[in-house]
């Protein structure tokens, strides 16, 4: 699912290209993206209001109206949403979520001549929450598999700090207590807001810590390591457009090995989510 990098990039994108407009009509029809709302609230509360900052923490968006004055709407991409903006020229700009690729039905579809992605085009009914502005352009959350949201006024008030602006100390402090996986802790949004399993997945290749280690039992210096590896590995990923971008992720499969040392990449599940690591430099116990 889009993790902090993609979701930061959307938040990019609508802070370059949809602050400062006015909202002339809101499609929130779609009531499980849209809940707990009726259809129409979501409009009542954003038309005639403008848009006038973009925040994020973790994977999580919200964009301010009126320079705080006005309502607040939350937006999630859910497993593989993503956001496009309509400029007031009619130009398409979007964000793209690499781990959703197109469907060989999909690629035929662009080779035979339709749009290079039909999955911004090929079928409205995926665009599940939109914004028209009074210039003509247009702000939508387009989800094939409808995970995303939607919501007035998101309460984030159960999300740790940011996965790349946390401090050193309270990285520290957050993540080297328990005895929960290493990879568990760094997934609890709680803990740590942002992190998903491509890029847990990464980290701990990275930094050469075992997703099976207890939390509480990493030394000071290695989870000095950790937070260094994981924002290098998350800055990484915005900058190459994405997690599945990472240096490892292409070796998470069957009979691959570690592109580092050779060794045998091994599966399990940790923290409910499938977890790949090198069966050399990441085992547990030592």
């Amino acid at each position: 699912m889009p993790e902090l990098p993609e979701v930061e990039s959307a938040r990019a994108l609508i802070e370059a290209r949809a602050l400062g407009r006015t909202i002339a009509a809101v499609d929130d029809a779609d009531t499980y993206v849209c809940r707990p709302h009726l259809p129409g609230d979501l409009a009542s509360a954003l038309v005639g209001h403008t848009l006038s900052a973009a925040g994020r923490t973790g994977k999580s968006m919200w964009l301010e109206t009126d320079g705080g004055e006005g309502p607040t709407l939350g937006l999630h991409l859910g497993m593989a949403g993503r956001i496009v903006v309509v400029g007031r020229e009619g130009a398409t700009e979007s964000t793209a979520y690499g781990g959703d690729p197109m469907s060989a039905k999909e690629a035929a579809e662009a080779a035979a001549g339709g749009h290079p992605d039909p999955r911004l085009s090929g079928n409205p009914a995926w665009t599940r929450f939109a914004i028209e502005f009074e210039d003509g352009g247009a702000l939508l959350l387009f989800d094939k598999r409808r995970l995303g949201r939607a919501v007035l006024n998101p309460d984030l008030a159960h999300l740790g700090p940011d996965a790349l602006l946390i401090r050193k100390a309270d990285f520290r402090a957050r993540v080297g207590v328990g005895e929960a996986p290493l990879k568990a802790r760094i997934m609890d949004q709680s803990v740590l807001a942002g992190v998903g399993n491509l890029l847990a997945d990464e980290a701990l290749w990275q930094a050469q810590l075992p997703p099976l280690q207890p939390a509480g039992t990493l030394t000071a210096e290695q989870l000095d390591h950790l937070w260094t590896v994981l924002r290098r590995a998350t800055k990484a990923a915005m900058r190459k457009g994405g997690v599945h971008t990472g240096k490892v992720i292409d070796f998470r499969k069957k009979d691959a090995h570690c592109p580092r040392c050779g060794g045998v990449m091994v599966k399990a599940a940790v923290g409910g989510r499938t977890t790949w690591w090198c069966s050399v430099e990441q085992r547990w116990p030592r």
